[in-house]
């Protein structure tokens, strides 16, 4: 069985209301990371200095070895930069989310106190700032665990939100199995909160941000001036205000970092975006992440739904084994296919059923259009049609015709079938009485190989209609 793990459909073209308090049209979300002090240094026990997102860009690591120009940048974003983010949001009265990083946070007591007072959150950045993609499993599950610790002993209450920023692969698993995140935020795949399911437990996920985050200031071909990032804030903004304002609302995140934004040129870029989304009154929600995880928990608790992604064989085809009519061989051969989160939906599934279809051979396919039932036939009168086909034949009223329009079905059946060899096929639900009709005379004209095309078409079309109702 292949199963692809990645989920490349999300909440697709019809994303959920995410009925953000008062009708806002937006929330704005925004981070200041405090990294400084758990950042890599050979005095925090690790191997080399830190070399990323520095005013050196392209910094390279030292081993063994401190770096004094890292650590006075580092330092500056403890010293200066923190307090004047401070003071320019708690001015504008607006709520931060502090992405703390324990072991930096332990090594500043007295902006931990002023993030307090104000009433920020104080979410989880991991124990120290490094990479993990190489971390062992058991190492990075303690660390998790000893920043939990730390935290709670340097804050006075555990975090409620993680995000480690360098993640691993196992980095989101580690953070459901510690089993104590009301969300976690290592994910940039998305303008609204959602869950993932990791075991018995559905995570919530709320996502980040790394395009609208001062990080692009330390990074190639990322903002030279203050004035990029608050144009490239502002139509940020301006978009998923947009899209609010048409009925679909969103959130935006945006990250700071207090030795980047922190910076004179660059925080007067903050200060003018806040002015800026402030201006647009009741209809922005500026909120911490942890506020809207408990809304969305509470707007939006997770569904437990059918995933045939995750069906054994068995259940796949008893489920879907007659969505092509008397031909579960179709429902077989998709599940051998490379299904995953994207095939969860109707329209997913049929698109992998069809391709089995269509790379069938011209038997197979024939056999699949001779399985379908005439046209309000005999089998209909008789009541011997499948489930699917009564019930398709009856939302076109073609179970209560008078003896005119059976007689001249009938005529159309015969004549039909003595010509192209298969039964006529149309999805009846798209259509009426009447149109059925008009197409049956239609395509009575038609040559055997382009109508043996149409009615291929038309047999995908009523298996994507029948997993339309299965999996509404």
């Amino acid at each position: 069985m292949k199963r692809y793990p990645r989920n490349m459909i999300g909440y697709g073209a019809n994303p959920p209301d995410p009925q953000w308090p008062n009708g806002a049209r937006i929330a704005v979300q925004i981070v200041v990371n405090y990294e400084e002090g758990g950042e890599n240094n050979i005095l925090h026990g690790d191997a080399a200095s830190e070399a990323f997102l520095s005013e050196i860009v392209g910094a390279a690591p030292w081993p063994d070895q401190r770096h004094w120009n890292m650590e006075s940048i580092y330092e500056y974003g403890a010293r200066a930069g923190f307090w004047r983010l401070h003071r320019i949001f708690t001015d504008a009265g607006v709520p931060l989310t502090i992405y703390g990083v324990a072991t930096a946070l332990a090594r500043s007591p007295e902006q931990v106190a002023a993030m307090k007072a104000a009433g920020w959150e104080i979410a989880s950045h991991g124990l120290k700032w490094i990479e993990y993609k190489d971390a062992p499993e058991e190492e990075e599950r303690g660390h998790i665990a000893e920043a939990v610790r730390l935290h709670t002993e340097v804050v006075g209450e555990r975090p409620k939100g993680l995000y480690v920023g360098r993640a691993s692969m196992q980095s989101v698993r580690l953070g459901v199995e510690e089993g104590g995140f009301t969300y976690l935020a290592d994910a940039y795949d998305d303008d609204l909160p959602h869950y993932v399911r990791f075991g018995d437990r559905d995570q919530l996920i709320v996502p980040y941000t790394l395009d609208a985050n001062d990080m692009r200031f330390a990074t190639p071909q990322g903002f030279n001036s203050g004035d990029q990032f608050f144009a490239y804030l502002r139509d940020s903004f301006d978009m998923l205000l947009e899209e609010g304002r048409a009925g679909a609302p969103k959130m935006m995140s945006v990250g700071l970092h207090c030795r980047l934004a922190g910076r004179p040129g660059r925080a007067m870029a903050v200060k003018r975006f806040l002015d800026y989304a402030k201006n647009h009154g009741n209809e922005v929600w500026f909120a911490t992440r942890l506020a809207i995880a408990e809304h969305w928990l509470k707007t939006h608790p997770p569904e437990t739904r059918e995933r045939p992604s995750a069906m054994d064989k068995a259940t796949f085809v008893e489920r879907f084994g007659s969505i092509y009519e008397h031909s579960s061989w179709v429902a077989e051969r998709a599940y051998a296919l490379e299904l995953g989160a994207a095939h969860d939906t109707a329209s997913g599934l049929a698109n992998a059923m069809a391709r089995v279809f269509r790379s069938a051979s011209p038997d197979e396919r024939l056999a699949v259009l001779k399985a379908h039932p005439d046209l309000a036939g005999k089998l209909a009168a008789a009541k011997r049609l499948t489930a699917d086909s009564t019930s398709e034949q009856a939302s076109a009223g073609l179970d209560a015709l008078t003896d005119d329009e059976r007689s001249r079905f009938e005529q159309l059946n015969a004549a039909y079938v003595e010509k192209h060899g298969f039964p006529f096929i149309i999805a009846v639900r798209d259509h009426d009485k009447a149109s059925i009709l008009e197409a049956f005379e239609r395509r009575l004209d038609n040559d055997t190989a382009t109508e043996k095309k149409t009615a291929e078409r038309q047999v995908e079309r009523i298996g994507e209609l029948r997993l339309k109702a299965l999996l509404s």
